[in-house]
């Protein structure tokens, strides 16, 4: 049996709900294509969510692993291409870590690209009419930090192993109480991640696209 690995995070600066959980948890236990979702919350803490991580992979011994974090003020789903080996949080974490300039792995590579078909999974919401685009940034907080050391370690460990993460908008409910922010509703942001899915698990390889389509 194929298992699919899908994590979001807790609420975090503030909030009191987190659009990476809220449209993540409703997979559990999914069947798309030929393999079962497990999900997993991680906390939105420097360190702490990559143990939670690792100890997830060797638990559920997913083929494919996507991690999912709120991207409050994106207008769309945004799928991440590049994640970057610093740590640069303008606000503490929920432990109250703010690392400054630091390494996510001490000596480990400048950068790892995302091994998902970002293009195909992007051309494919948008043909379900849900808006997408590609992401050449991560940011330095706590998404970047779980792409990265994702990445890292199904490297090292877990080669054939695809993986990547993708940015969600603020939920409505959030979204008033920030003036002039976009939002997505919970149900297409499960959606997309369905799509994302069955998108991974079809196409072993990217699609390539013309005329920066998928920006």
């Amino acid at each position: 049996m194929k298992m699919i690995l899908i994590t979001g995070f807790e609420p975090f600066g503030g909030e009191t709900i987190n659009p990476s959980w809220e449209a993540t948890k409703p997979l559990q236990g999914c069947q798309i294509a030929d393999a079962y979702v497990e999900v997993c919350q991680l906390p939105c803490v420097f360190n702490n969510s990559l143990e939670h991580l690792y100890a997830a992979i060797e638990r559920v011994k997913p083929v494919v692993v996507i991690s999912t974090g709120e991207a409050g003020g994106k207008p769309d789903i945004t799928v991440e291409q590049v994640a970057i080996n610093i740590n640069d949080a303008r606000i503490p974490d929920n432990a109250g870590n703010q690392p400054i300039d630091t390494p996510v792995i001490v000596d480990g590579p400048a950068a790892y690209f995302s091994t998902l078909p970002i293009k195909t999974v992007v051309n494919e919401l948008r043909l379900a009419g849900i808006p997408a685009t590609i992401s050449q940034t991560a940011g330095t907080f706590v998404c970047n930090h779980i792409m990265y050391g994702l990445q890292h370690y199904l490297n090292q460990y877990y080669p054939s192993v695809r993986g990547g993460f993708i940015h969600l908008p603020y939920l409505p409910e959030q979204a008033v109480k920030h003036s002039n922010k976009p939002s997505m509703g919970v149900e297409m942001m499960t959606t997309a991640l369905k799509i994302a899915i069955k998108s991974t698990l079809k196409n072993e390889k990217d699609i390539e696209v013309i005329g920066g389509t998928t920006n």
